[in-house]
Protein backbone atom coordinates (compact mmCIF):
# COMPACT_ATOMS: atom_id res chain seq x y z
CA UNK A 1 0.00 0.00 0.00
CA UNK A 2 3.03 2.31 0.77
CA UNK A 3 4.39 1.52 -2.55
CA UNK A 4 1.06 2.80 -4.00
CA UNK A 5 0.63 5.83 -2.16
CA UNK A 6 4.60 6.64 -3.44
CA UNK A 7 4.06 5.68 -6.80
CA UNK A 8 0.91 8.04 -7.00
CA UNK A 9 2.61 10.92 -5.08
CA UNK A 10 2.37 14.14 -7.85
CA UNK A 11 5.40 15.35 -9.32
CA UNK A 12 6.21 18.77 -7.23
CA UNK A 13 8.21 21.09 -8.23
CA UNK A 14 10.08 20.41 -5.09
CA UNK A 15 10.31 16.96 -5.90
CA UNK A 16 11.14 17.59 -10.00
CA UNK A 17 13.90 19.85 -8.20
CA UNK A 18 15.37 16.78 -6.38
CA UNK A 19 15.17 14.61 -9.37
CA UNK A 20 17.07 16.91 -11.70
CA UNK A 21 19.37 17.59 -8.85
CA UNK A 22 20.08 13.93 -8.86
CA UNK A 23 20.45 13.54 -12.16
CA UNK A 24 23.37 16.04 -12.33
CA UNK A 25 25.25 14.32 -9.86
CA UNK A 26 25.13 11.37 -11.14
CA UNK A 27 26.14 12.55 -14.97
CA UNK A 28 28.96 14.13 -12.99
CA UNK A 29 29.83 11.50 -11.52
CA UNK A 30 30.25 9.56 -14.58
CA UNK A 31 31.84 12.66 -16.65
CA UNK A 32 34.47 12.27 -13.58
CA UNK A 33 34.90 8.86 -13.93
CA UNK A 34 35.64 9.45 -17.76
CA UNK A 35 38.03 12.50 -17.94
CA UNK A 36 40.19 11.34 -14.40
CA UNK A 37 41.82 8.42 -16.56
CA UNK A 38 42.34 10.82 -20.08
CA UNK A 39 43.59 13.48 -17.76
CA UNK A 40 46.23 10.72 -15.25
CA UNK A 41 47.52 9.43 -19.28
CA UNK A 42 48.06 12.91 -20.47
CA UNK A 43 49.99 13.85 -17.33
CA UNK A 44 51.77 10.33 -17.34
CA UNK A 45 52.44 11.56 -21.12
CA UNK A 46 54.33 14.64 -20.85
CA UNK A 47 56.25 13.54 -17.35
CA UNK A 48 57.65 10.40 -19.75
CA UNK A 49 58.26 12.61 -22.43
CA UNK A 50 60.56 14.81 -19.92
CA UNK A 51 61.86 11.75 -18.57
CA UNK A 52 63.20 10.77 -21.92
CA UNK A 53 64.56 13.98 -22.90
CA UNK A 54 66.40 14.25 -19.58
CA UNK A 55 67.42 10.89 -19.82
CA UNK A 56 69.18 11.83 -23.07
CA UNK A 57 70.69 15.10 -22.19
CA UNK A 58 72.40 12.61 -18.80
CA UNK A 59 73.29 10.22 -21.23
CA UNK A 60 75.33 12.61 -23.91
CA UNK A 61 76.56 14.01 -20.28
CA UNK A 62 78.10 10.78 -19.28
CA UNK A 63 79.20 9.47 -22.61
CA UNK A 64 81.08 12.68 -22.99
CA UNK A 65 82.18 12.23 -19.30
CA UNK A 66 83.55 8.78 -19.11
CA UNK A 67 85.68 9.73 -22.34
CA UNK A 68 87.26 12.15 -20.65
CA UNK A 69 87.41 10.12 -17.51
CA UNK A 70 89.21 7.66 -20.23
CA UNK A 71 91.72 10.38 -21.12
CA UNK A 72 92.63 11.75 -17.94
CA UNK A 73 93.35 7.73 -16.67
CA UNK A 74 96.00 7.44 -19.70
CA UNK A 75 97.56 10.59 -19.00
CA UNK A 76 98.13 10.21 -15.53
CA UNK A 77 99.33 7.23 -16.49
CA UNK A 78 101.82 8.84 -19.28
CA UNK A 79 102.97 11.09 -16.66
CA UNK A 80 103.49 8.32 -14.16
CA UNK A 81 105.76 7.15 -16.79
CA UNK A 82 107.62 10.07 -17.71
CA UNK A 83 108.41 10.54 -14.13
CA UNK A 84 110.08 6.86 -14.13
CA UNK A 85 112.14 7.19 -17.17
CA UNK A 86 113.05 10.77 -15.97
CA UNK A 87 114.06 9.14 -12.53
CA UNK A 88 115.86 6.44 -14.34
CA UNK A 89 118.16 9.08 -16.32
CA UNK A 90 119.08 11.23 -13.55
CA UNK A 91 120.34 7.79 -11.46
CA UNK A 92 122.42 6.83 -14.30
CA UNK A 93 123.19 10.71 -14.51
CA UNK A 94 124.39 10.57 -10.83
CA UNK A 95 126.63 7.90 -11.98
CA UNK A 96 128.55 9.79 -14.30
CA UNK A 97 126.67 8.98 -17.36
CA UNK A 98 125.92 11.79 -19.98
CA UNK A 99 121.61 12.18 -20.55
CA UNK A 100 119.56 14.73 -22.65
CA UNK A 101 116.92 16.63 -20.60
CA UNK A 102 113.75 15.48 -20.98
CA UNK A 103 111.22 17.92 -22.84
CA UNK A 104 108.92 19.62 -19.89
CA UNK A 105 110.73 18.32 -16.98
CA UNK A 106 112.89 21.63 -16.61
CA UNK A 107 112.22 25.29 -17.85
CA UNK A 108 111.18 25.99 -21.38
CA UNK A 109 114.42 27.25 -23.47
CA UNK A 110 114.22 31.00 -24.26
CA UNK A 111 114.83 29.96 -28.00
CA UNK A 112 113.11 27.85 -30.30
CA UNK A 113 114.35 24.82 -31.10
CA UNK A 114 115.15 23.67 -34.84
CA UNK A 115 112.78 21.26 -36.89
CA UNK A 116 114.40 18.26 -38.11
CA UNK A 117 113.20 19.49 -41.72
CA UNK A 118 114.32 22.66 -41.42
CA UNK A 119 110.32 23.90 -42.25
CA UNK A 120 109.15 26.97 -40.29
CA UNK A 121 106.39 26.70 -39.27
CA UNK A 122 103.78 29.91 -38.17
CA UNK A 123 100.53 29.21 -36.48
CA UNK A 124 98.44 32.42 -36.63
CA UNK A 125 95.80 32.30 -32.94
CA UNK A 126 92.64 34.58 -32.37
CA UNK A 127 92.24 34.82 -28.69
CA UNK A 128 88.47 36.08 -26.95
CA UNK A 129 85.94 35.41 -29.89
CA UNK A 130 83.97 34.77 -31.55
CA UNK A 131 83.23 38.46 -32.14
CA UNK A 132 81.22 40.45 -34.86
CA UNK A 133 84.51 40.09 -37.15
CA UNK A 134 85.37 36.14 -36.63
CA UNK A 135 83.45 35.58 -40.43
CA UNK A 136 85.08 38.36 -41.74
CA UNK A 137 88.43 36.65 -40.65
CA UNK A 138 87.07 33.52 -41.56
CA UNK A 139 86.19 34.51 -45.19
CA UNK A 140 89.72 36.09 -45.11
CA UNK A 141 91.56 32.54 -44.33
CA UNK A 142 89.50 30.92 -46.42
CA UNK A 143 90.26 32.80 -49.85
CA UNK A 144 93.73 32.46 -49.04
CA UNK A 145 93.41 28.28 -47.97
CA UNK A 146 94.64 28.79 -44.52
CA UNK A 147 93.81 27.36 -41.48
CA UNK A 148 94.48 28.84 -37.92
CA UNK A 149 93.39 28.34 -34.21
CA UNK A 150 90.84 30.63 -32.19
CA UNK A 151 90.75 30.50 -28.96
CA UNK A 152 87.18 31.00 -27.48
CA UNK A 153 85.06 32.42 -25.22
CA UNK A 154 81.57 31.64 -24.50
CA UNK A 155 80.10 33.60 -21.58
CA UNK A 156 77.17 35.44 -23.46
CA UNK A 157 77.66 34.30 -26.79
CA UNK A 158 75.00 31.41 -26.55
CA UNK A 159 73.96 33.04 -30.40
CA UNK A 160 77.23 32.54 -32.09
CA UNK A 161 76.74 28.46 -32.41
CA UNK A 162 77.23 28.75 -36.36
CA UNK A 163 80.23 30.69 -35.81
CA UNK A 164 81.74 28.11 -33.69
CA UNK A 165 80.57 25.09 -35.99
CA UNK A 166 82.25 27.01 -39.07
CA UNK A 167 85.37 27.35 -37.10
CA UNK A 168 85.33 23.25 -37.12
CA UNK A 169 83.73 22.76 -40.16
CA UNK A 170 86.49 24.76 -42.08
CA UNK A 171 89.25 22.95 -40.50
CA UNK A 172 90.55 25.80 -38.29
CA UNK A 173 91.59 24.28 -34.61
CA UNK A 174 89.05 25.33 -31.88
CA UNK A 175 90.83 25.86 -28.38
CA UNK A 176 89.43 27.12 -25.11
CA UNK A 177 90.13 30.50 -23.81
CA UNK A 178 87.99 30.30 -20.84
CA UNK A 179 84.23 30.75 -20.07
CA UNK A 180 84.08 34.20 -19.05
CA UNK A 181 87.35 35.58 -19.31
CA UNK A 182 86.88 36.86 -15.87
CA UNK A 183 90.11 36.93 -14.24
CA UNK A 184 89.32 37.52 -10.58
CA UNK A 185 87.02 34.61 -10.22
CA UNK A 186 88.94 31.99 -12.93
CA UNK A 187 92.47 32.13 -10.67
CA UNK A 188 90.32 32.80 -7.45
CA UNK A 189 90.73 28.63 -6.80
CA UNK A 190 91.66 25.48 -8.64
CA UNK A 191 88.23 24.67 -7.79
CA UNK A 192 86.90 28.09 -10.11
CA UNK A 193 89.46 27.10 -13.07
CA UNK A 194 87.79 23.51 -13.21
CA UNK A 195 84.37 24.80 -13.15
CA UNK A 196 85.43 27.40 -16.03
CA UNK A 197 86.92 24.56 -18.04
CA UNK A 198 84.52 22.04 -17.75
CA UNK A 199 81.45 24.21 -18.44
CA UNK A 200 83.13 26.04 -21.46
CA UNK A 201 84.29 22.40 -23.20
CA UNK A 202 80.56 20.93 -22.48
CA UNK A 203 79.15 23.85 -24.05
CA UNK A 204 81.54 23.89 -27.03
CA UNK A 205 80.98 19.75 -27.34
CA UNK A 206 77.30 20.48 -27.15
CA UNK A 207 77.85 23.29 -30.62
CA UNK A 208 80.13 21.47 -32.43
CA UNK A 209 80.39 17.85 -31.75
CA UNK A 210 84.11 18.53 -30.90
CA UNK A 211 86.16 18.11 -27.35
CA UNK A 212 88.43 20.53 -27.35
CA UNK A 213 91.91 19.71 -25.47
CA UNK A 214 93.58 22.78 -26.58
CA UNK A 215 93.79 25.83 -23.93
CA UNK A 216 95.10 29.14 -23.87
CA UNK A 217 95.18 31.04 -20.30
CA UNK A 218 93.60 34.51 -20.02
CA UNK A 219 96.72 36.26 -19.99
CA UNK A 220 99.44 34.09 -20.20
CA UNK A 221 100.37 31.20 -18.60
CA UNK A 222 103.14 34.07 -16.89
CA UNK A 223 100.57 35.91 -15.63
CA UNK A 224 101.27 38.01 -12.71
CA UNK A 225 96.84 38.55 -11.83
CA UNK A 226 96.57 34.49 -10.39
CA UNK A 227 96.09 34.57 -6.65
CA UNK A 228 96.37 30.43 -7.78
CA UNK A 229 100.12 28.75 -8.26
CA UNK A 230 99.80 28.63 -12.01
CA UNK A 231 101.10 25.24 -11.56
CA UNK A 232 98.37 24.01 -10.27
CA UNK A 233 96.18 24.62 -12.53
CA UNK A 234 98.91 23.28 -14.78
CA UNK A 235 98.95 20.15 -13.64
CA UNK A 236 95.09 19.90 -13.75
CA UNK A 237 95.49 20.77 -17.39
CA UNK A 238 97.89 17.67 -17.89
CA UNK A 239 95.86 15.05 -15.98
CA UNK A 240 92.57 16.73 -18.37
CA UNK A 241 94.53 15.75 -21.50
CA UNK A 242 94.65 19.23 -22.32
CA UNK A 243 97.97 21.13 -23.95
CA UNK A 244 98.21 24.72 -23.34
CA UNK A 245 99.43 27.30 -25.64
CA UNK A 246 101.29 30.69 -24.89
CA UNK A 247 102.99 32.70 -27.62
CA UNK A 248 106.12 33.96 -29.17
CA UNK A 249 105.44 36.34 -31.65
CA UNK A 250 102.89 39.04 -30.46
CA UNK A 251 100.68 41.33 -32.91
CA UNK A 252 100.79 44.03 -30.43
CA UNK A 253 96.98 44.53 -31.37
CA UNK A 254 96.24 44.26 -27.17
CA UNK A 255 97.72 47.17 -26.30
CA UNK A 256 96.67 50.23 -24.71
CA UNK A 257 98.03 51.91 -28.07
CA UNK A 258 95.69 50.96 -30.62
CA UNK A 259 97.97 49.99 -33.61
CA UNK A 260 97.11 50.15 -37.39
CA UNK A 261 97.22 47.47 -39.45
CA UNK A 262 100.34 48.28 -41.09
CA UNK A 263 102.04 48.39 -37.45
CA UNK A 264 100.22 44.83 -36.69
CA UNK A 265 101.96 43.63 -39.60
CA UNK A 266 105.67 44.32 -39.15
CA UNK A 267 105.44 43.91 -35.56
CA UNK A 268 104.42 40.02 -36.87
CA UNK A 269 106.94 39.94 -39.85
CA UNK A 270 109.73 41.23 -37.81
CA UNK A 271 109.67 38.45 -35.38
CA UNK A 272 108.85 35.27 -37.57
CA UNK A 273 112.41 34.86 -39.14
CA UNK A 274 114.03 34.62 -35.51
CA UNK A 275 111.73 31.54 -34.86
CA UNK A 276 111.89 27.96 -36.30
CA UNK A 277 108.37 27.66 -34.70
CA UNK A 278 106.32 30.77 -34.41
CA UNK A 279 102.81 31.17 -32.40
CA UNK A 280 101.54 34.81 -33.50
CA UNK A 281 98.82 36.30 -30.76
CA UNK A 282 96.40 38.03 -32.55
CA UNK A 283 92.69 38.89 -30.91
CA UNK A 284 89.14 38.63 -32.02
CA UNK A 285 86.92 41.18 -30.77
CA UNK A 286 84.54 44.23 -31.58
CA UNK A 287 87.60 46.65 -30.98
CA UNK A 288 90.02 45.15 -32.94
CA UNK A 289 89.15 45.47 -36.68
CA UNK A 290 92.48 46.42 -37.43
CA UNK A 291 93.73 43.17 -36.99
CA UNK A 292 91.05 41.92 -40.08
CA UNK A 293 92.42 44.34 -42.08
CA UNK A 294 96.31 43.11 -41.23
CA UNK A 295 95.33 39.82 -41.83
CA UNK A 296 95.57 39.74 -45.88
CA UNK A 297 98.75 41.23 -45.89
CA UNK A 298 100.04 39.47 -42.95
CA UNK A 299 99.08 36.33 -44.93
CA UNK A 300 100.71 37.26 -47.89
CA UNK A 301 104.35 38.56 -45.96
CA UNK A 302 104.37 35.19 -44.32
CA UNK A 303 103.53 32.99 -47.81
CA UNK A 304 106.12 35.24 -49.59
CA UNK A 305 108.99 34.12 -46.93
CA UNK A 306 111.69 32.58 -49.02
CA UNK A 307 113.04 29.76 -46.27
CA UNK A 308 110.22 27.33 -46.47
CA UNK A 309 107.63 29.03 -44.38
CA UNK A 310 103.91 27.16 -43.29
CA UNK A 311 100.75 28.44 -42.17
CA UNK A 312 99.14 25.86 -40.16
CA UNK A 313 96.46 25.37 -37.62
CA UNK A 314 97.58 24.17 -34.07
CA UNK A 315 97.46 20.20 -33.76
CA UNK A 316 98.57 17.41 -31.21
CA UNK A 317 101.79 17.47 -33.19
CA UNK A 318 102.79 20.80 -32.73
CA UNK A 319 105.78 22.03 -30.46
CA UNK A 320 104.51 23.29 -27.12
CA UNK A 321 105.12 27.23 -26.81
CA UNK A 322 104.77 27.85 -23.42
CA UNK A 323 105.90 31.08 -20.74
CA UNK A 324 105.77 28.86 -17.70
CA UNK A 325 106.57 25.09 -18.09
CA UNK A 326 104.86 21.84 -17.00
CA UNK A 327 105.75 19.52 -14.23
Amino acid sequence: METKKSESRPMTPERRKRINRLKKIIAGTVLFMILFPILGCVVLGVMLYRTNSSAERMSEQITFMEKALQESADEKERIQELLRIDGEIRQEAQAGIEYEELPGMEDVPEVDAETEDGIRRVYLTFDDGPSIYTEELLDILAQYDVKATFFVTAKGKEDYGDIYRRIVEEGHTLGMHSYSHEYSNIYASLENFQEDIEKLRNFLYRETGTVSRFYRFPGGSSNTVSATDIHEFIRYLNAMDIDYFDWNVSSGDASSVRLGSDEIVDRVVREIPSRRVAVVLMHDAADKHSTVEALPRLIEEIQGMEDGTEILPITEETMLIQHVSGE
